[in-house]
């Protein structure tokens, strides 16, 4: 496997990272974000405010779209494995 093969393997791997984590990443700064706005406005500064609603809401999210991330995991590692003998140059 030279350079540009890995390279591209790389790409593919950060690509399907930043696909599965983005969902959980943008709600978690949403809600941080709705709730911060809030407790500026009512003057609230506690910080169990802030961090049992962003938990239970990453989690929700994390249960609910279980089977996607598992479904794009596997199709992920099938394509890879089946391209292996590429990466290993015999074919």
């Amino acid at each position: 496997m030279g350079p540009d093969e890995a390279a591209e393997l790389m790409r593919h791997l950060l690509r399907e990272a930043l696909i599965l984590g983005a969902p959980v990443l943008l709600a978690a700064c949403v809600t941080s974000f709705v709730i911060s706005l809030l407790q500026t406005l009512t003057s609230l500064q506690d910080q169990t405010i802030s961090t049992v609603p962003r938990l239970l809401i990453v989690v929700g999210l994390l249960m609910a779209a279980l089977p996607w991330f598992l479904n794009r995991l596997m199709s992920y590692t099938l394509g890879l494995f089946s391209d292996f003998h590429r990466f290993l140059g015999q074919g």
